[in-house]
């Protein structure tokens, strides 16, 4: 091809047309910056299409592990509902004064030892952030909802851990006042006594607390999935 151009502006030359030889050399030059841009068009192609490739693989990522996120929540949601029962259960025994299910109150009295625990140490705003990666994500709305997610998991871990130090606050009164084996209430008064019931209370409050706070999750993680399927539907 190249040798075909150079013939013919060696023709040009040779027989004086220099006005036809200026036309072809702009008509020449115009055909290589043609050919530079539509290379430079087809590289900037390929690159984008790499890059959506890559955003899209991290929206798949992104939504496997929220899903996952999803589920623990909700077994969470039902382990903390099922022991508040037992506690709301518990502590109308107790205000009533009602002594004649000693064996069900010295279990569910153990039974505060068990909480819901989510416990999110990793994040994934937080590690896009991290890894520079947080550029590939282009909807700029499941940012923002990713960055909230993280600071509503880092909310639970509170609350999380403030059960567990109740907890840990809770367990010498159930060794003084529970016989753990053989399970049995030997000091029924103390058991009934305003000060024992008081962890109920506290116990409750905080379940509640946790219960809103799961379902706030959720709602957001179903918020960021919704937006990550509009972008998967499209690209």
């Amino acid at each position: 091809m190249f040798k075909f151009f150079r013939k013919i502006r060696e023709n040009l030359i040779s027989t004086g047309k220099t006005i036809n030889y200026l036309k072809y050399a702009i008509g020449e030059i115009i055909l290589v910056v043609i050919g530079i841009l539509i290379a430079l068009q087809i590289n900037n192609w390929n690159e984008n299409r790499k890059l959506l490739s890559e955003e899209k693989q991290y929206y798949k990522n992104i939504k496997r592990q929220l899903t996952e996120d999803a589920v623990f929540i909700n077994n969470n949601i039902e382990f903390n509902q099922y022991y508040y029962d037992q506690y709301d259960y518990a502590t109308q025994q107790l205000l009533s004064n009602d002594r004649s299910h000693l064996d069900s109150l010295a279990t569910i009295a153990l039974n505060l030892l068990e909480y819901s625990d989510f416990h999110q140490e990793s994040n994934i705003y937080a590690g896009l952030v991290t890894s520079g990666e947080i550029k590939l994500i282009k909807n700029q709305e499941i940012v923002e909802g990713l960055q909230k997610l993280e600071e509503t998991y880092i909310y639970i871990n509170r609350i999380e851990a403030s059960h567990f130090e109740l907890i840990k606050a809770i367990y010498p009164d159930l060794g003084k006042i529970i016989r753990f084996n053989p399970k049995k209430v030997e000091r029924v008064d103390d058991l009934f006594a305003f000060e024992f019931q008081n962890h109920f209370f506290i116990i409750k409050d905080i379940m509640i607390e946790k219960d809103d706070i799961y379902h706030k999750a959720l709602e957001e993680i179903n918020h960021i999935l919704s937006l990550i399927d509009e972008e998967l539907s499209v690209k």
